[in-house]
Order: C-alpha cells, then sequence, then structure tokens
C-alpha cells in the first residue's frame, strides 16, 4: 500500500503561483503582506514568489500605496499584456470578433460583414475578422461561437447545413482552424456560449441546474448540470428546435432539416402568424411581440421592458434588448401609425405564443429537471415580463415540477461573452499552471 506522494519543489512553487495570480486577479492590486494573507504564504515565501512572477513577467509593479502607516508599500497587478484571448461570434451575416487581455479588460472589437454568400475561404474571413479587431499580440486562444453543434467523435460540424454554414463543413474542424489561423481554436455552439455567459453573469448565477431558451427566428437550448454545460454525445445536446412536439410536423414528413418539430411551432414564423392572425401591428417578429406585450399589460408600446427588433441573431437581440429601440425606432413610433388592437385581445395573442413555447419546455422539464429556465432571444426579450409571466403560468399548468422562469439578464453580446470567459479561462490556466515548470 502507498502513501501519499510528497510534493516536488516545483509542484509546490506552481500551486503558490497560481495562488497569488488568483488573488491578483480577483482582488488586485495588492501589496505583498496582502497576497500573503489571502493566500496564506509566509512573507518570505510571498517575496520570492513575486520576484519568480515578475521575472517570468506575469506581475508588474503597480505604484507606491501612500497615506498608510509604517513603510510605504509597493502594489502589484497582473500583467495584461502577458497573454491575450479571443473570441468571434459568426452568423450567417456577419463575423464579430473581440479581443481581451490576460486581466480581461477588451482591448479589440470588430465587426466583419459577410452576407450569405462570403468572398473567400472560411479561414480568409476568419483571419480578416480577428485582424479588424487589431489586438496588441496575437492571441493565445481563440473560441468560435457558431449556429450549429461540433460533433465530438468525428469533429465535423452537425445540425446545420451546409447553405447554413458555407465552409464549415469540413473534417477535423479544430484542427484545421487551428493550423489555418495559426493559433489553438474552439468551436462552440453559441446558444451554449450564451449559457455560460448566463452562468457567470446573468440570472443563472449560483443555479447548478438550468436550462437556456432561445427563441427568436430560431430555438435553441442549453442544458447545465451540476454546474457543468451538458453537450450530448453528438454535440447537439439543446438542439430542441428539431424535437418533435404536438401540432407540428415531424422530420419523417418534412425532412430532417426543413421546418418541423418545435422550430414549427415557436419559431419566428410562426409566432408572427399566431400575433397576425389575431391582428396584432408589427413589421417584424420583434415589433410585434413588443406591440402584443405592452399593449396586454396596458402601457405605452415604446416603454415595454426589453422591447427588441432586427436582425434576429443571440447578439442582435441581446443588444437592441439593450438599447430598447426598434433598428433605430422607438417601439411606440412603429406602431404609433398601425391600427392596434385591444389589450384583450392582445393577451389572448401572447398567451398562445406563450402556450406554444410552454409545450417544448415542459417536456425538456421533464426529463431534465432544472431548477431555473432563462428565457433569451429576440422574441421572448421583445415580450419582456409580460411575456415570460405567461410562458411561467403555462408552463406551471403542464408539469409537476415548478422550475423558476426568469428573463436573461446579460446585457451586449452574451455570444461574444460567453466565448471570451471560456477562451480566458484557457488562456489563464495554460499559464498559470506553467509558472512552476519555469525554473
Amino acid at each position: 500500500m502507498s502513501g501519499p506522494v510528497p510534493g516536488t519543489p516545483s509542484l509546490l512553487r506552481a500551486i503558490n503561483d497560481r495562488a497569488a495570480l488568483r488573488v491578483l486577479l480577483e482582488h488586485g492590486p495588492l501589496t505583498r503582506p496582502e497576497i500573503g494573507a489571502l493566500t496564506g504564504l509566509s512573507k518570505p515565501t510571498a517575496s520570492q514568489l513575486l520576484l519568480r512572477l515578475q521575472e517570468a513577467g506575469l506581475v508588474v509593479l503597480d505604484g507606491i500605496r501612500q497615506g498608510l502607516p509604517g513603510r510605504t508599500a509597493e502594489l502589484y497587478r497582473i500583467n495584461p499584456a502577458a497573454a491575450y484571448a479571443a473570441a468571434l461570434d459568426v452568423t450567417t451575416t456577419r463575423i464579430e470578433a473581440r479581443v481581451a487581455d490576460l486581466s480581461g479588460a477588451v482591448v479589440g472589437e470588430h465587426t466583419l460583414p459577410t452576407g450569405p454568400r462570403p468572398r473567400g475561404t472560411l479561414i480568409d474571413r476568419l483571419r480578416a475578422a480577428l485582424a479588424g479587431a487589431k489586438a496588441p499580440a496575437p492571441p493565445r486562444r481563440v473560441v468560435i461561437g457558431v449556429q450549429a453543434a461540433l460533433d465530438p467523435v468525428t469533429g465535423r460540424l452537425g445540425y446545420a447545413t451546409a447553405r447554413d454554414m458555407p465552409g464549415w463543413h469540413i473534417d477535423d474542424l479544430e484542427p484545421a482552424l487551428t493550423e489555418g489561423l495559426g493559433v489553438p481554436v474552439s468551436v462552440e455552439n453559441n446558444v451554449n456560449l450564451v449559457a455560460m455567459a448566463e452562468q457567470a453573469h446573468g440570472s443563472a448565477r449560483g443555479t447548478p441546474d438550468f436550462v437556456l431558451l432561445w427563441a427568436d427566428e430560431g430555438i435553441g437550448a442549453a442544458i447545465v448540470l451540476g454546474g457543468r454545460l451538458h453537450r450530448g454525445a453528438t454535440g447537439g445536446a439543446g438542439e430542441v428546435g428539431y424535437m418533435p412536439t404536438p401540432g407540428a410536423p415531424t422530420a419523417r414528413e418534412t425532412g430532417q432539416y426543413a421546418d418541423h418539430g418545435y422550430q414549427a411551432l415557436t419559431g419566428g414564423a410562426a409566432v408572427l402568424r399566431v400575433l397576425r392572425s389575431h391582428g396584432v401591428p408589427g413589421a417584424d417578429l420583434r415589433q410585434a411581440v413588443a406591440h402584443a406585450a405592452a399593449t396586454a399589460a396596458g402601457t405605452a408600446a415604446g416603454t415595454a421592458a426589453g422591447t427588441v427588433t432586427g436582425a434576429g441573431t443571440v447578439a442582435d437581440a441581446a443588444a437592441d434588448a439593450a438599447a430598447g429601440t426598434v433598428a433605430g425606432t422607438a417601439v411606440g413610433a412603429v406602431v404609433g401609425g398601425a391600427a392596434g388592437v385591444g389589450a384583450e385581445v392582445a393577451g389572448v395573442a401572447l398567451r398562445e405564443v406563450a402556450a406554444r413555447l410552454a409545450v417544448g419546455l415542459a417536456a425538456i422539464t421533464s426529463v431534465v429537471d432544472p431548477g431555473l429556465i432563462v428565457l433569451t432571444g429576440g422574441a421572448v426579450l421583445a415580450g419582456g415580463e409580460t411575456l415570460r409571466a405567461l410562458i411561467e403560468q403555462e408552463l406551471h399548468a403542464l408539469t409537476i415540477a415548478r422550475p423558476r422562469v426568469r428573463l436573461s439578464a446579460v446585457r451586449g453580446n452574451p455570444v461574444l461573452a460567453g466565448a471570451l470567459d471560456l477562451a480566458l479561462a484557457t488562456v489563464r490556466d495554460e499559464i498559470f499552471d506553467s509558472t512552476g515548470s519555469r525554473r
């Protein structure tokens, strides 16, 4: 029977270095005594550690803390230029790039329009998007969010056609992108990345088991169990748009990638048809949902919570929701010139939409039993609290479990937020774990 293996000096140094870098990342800038107090290290050990990290280029002086009794204290902080991480959000119309330094501060952003028939190779487009962000140095890791799912067994992209994602259906996708861009690349489903952002910064903080539903022109979900994202055997966990649903055609009738299942019942086209059948005005899906919600609540349309409209992507919806605008025009101005409906009719229309969404959520709840369901995407954000409450009511009428239903609390582009979080976490782990082997 073997006993415990004693730690080697290099292992102990690595553990101490990592602990110090973590507290500097979370609390810095800090003085040497503060680092020692937060890590439990002795003064000599903390001094040796800081010298080692400075020589490695991971920690730098950040001035002097004055005004305290005793000796003047030097401040230390993470060297933000020690490494960079990048995130890309790829849709059918554009590639949005964001780069952050090791501290997490954003140092560059760029949007590259692509259109449905993009020019050049896939590598050319990705490289151009990254170059446009003008990072101070090449990133150490790139995470790319896509409207599809990567099969971990085959390494190929699934749940999207070549028409949806031109140039992406190649063997060993991640290694091919890594070779082409000259930097390690990870590819992740965009709704999964939104869930990661929600878990870190939004409504799902502190909730180990939750489901995030994205509802706009397309329908998608992400599942987090025990605090970890569940991707499934083929990477397609959460691709609920393909889920057979009562009242909707199945893949047997339409074909695998045609309009069927939950998508046919609750996708943007279906929701817009429901609202227009009740006479709800609106130039597009989000305007119509916003008008129905505002009218049902008895408030001015321009003040509907979370009102959005636009291009129909995760990022566009979140950005529009934060701005509270409809393609640059207040919602009230858009619907003001259109024939409206009464509060009762609007309420009936919105409840029908909520009931359709609740059918799929009830199936998910029966299988996963989440403690929380987070709603995001253009349609539900346009409906704000009014639509959220109706969805929760309709869901609880169908299920024994009664999960909380909340709107997304992540602002800006949640795909980029989640992708950048993932890229930074990987970069930090690599750098923080490498310090013990430097000497």
